[in-house]
């Protein structure tokens, strides 16, 4: 018998998706989580009875607990976590906000077990062909832009610059680094997002402008 954990709290996504994991695979014992401790919860009880899930359907936008407001970054920090510590566990993650996981591209490469992304705009059909290779153990991860590699300390500085509003003098506190290695991570961003001065009519302050804009539409920052 298959055993499959459904982490989303939208109740007609969980719906439908139950459903057709049920007129699929009619043996399926299906678990459902609403929050991200929940679901971290219902895998570390199913893993000291000695068990495991096939496969772990999960959407990024999710609370961190309940009565919390959905966000992406609770659901990266998420599928961080499993990453780490469930090697082999059979991932797909079924979300309208894939391209964030640009961000954990490098541990989704390194990692043993199936990991397979699917738009929630998919059809019935296509959807159970990625779900049927994420129990397989198979990647399906081409919805990530392959081509952008940003490091975690450019990531952590998008996020205080954009998401804090936070200026570079104190950016370079919070990451414990010299004001001049913030600049310097500054031209790497702007260089691996074509962002460059002479594009910029208005220089400095246009250019994070337009960094910002890239940085948000390719997933980098919510």
């Amino acid at each position: 018998m298959l055993k499959t954990l459904l982490v989303d709290d939208h109740h007609l996504i969980v719906s439908g998706t139950f459903n057709m994991l049920q007129k699929q695979y009619p043996n399926m014992e299906i678990f459902i989580a609403e929050t991200a401790k929940d679901a971290f919860n219902k895998i570390e009880k199913v893993n000291q009875e000695n068990l495991f899930f096939d496969l772990i359907i999960l959407d990024l936008s999710i609370p961190e607990n309940t009565g919390m407001t959905a966000n992406i970054d609770t659901g990266i920090q998420l599928i961080k976590d499993l990453l780490n510590k469930y090697p082999l566990a059979n991932l797909m993650v079924q979300s309208s906000y894939a391209k964030a996981l640009v961000r954990v591209k490098y541990e989704i490469d390194e990692h043993q077990g199936g990991f397979v992304i699917a738009d929630k705009g998919l059809s019935e059909q296509e959807m159970l062909i990625r779900i049927n290779l994420a129990i397989q153990g198979a990647t399906h991860t081409k919805d990530i832009k392959t081509g952008l590699e940003l490091k975690p300390e450019w990531l952590e500085l998008l996020s205080l610059a954009f998401d804090e509003g936070l200026q570079d003098k104190v950016i370079a506190e919070k990451m414990h680094l010299h004001e001049r290695t913030i600049r310097a991570y500054w031209t790497k961003i702007q260089d691996a997002l074509n962002v460059y001065p002479n594009d910029c009519k208005q220089g400095g302050k246009n250019m994070r402008i337009q960094t910002e804009i890239i940085a948000r539409k390719e997933g980098l920052i919510d």
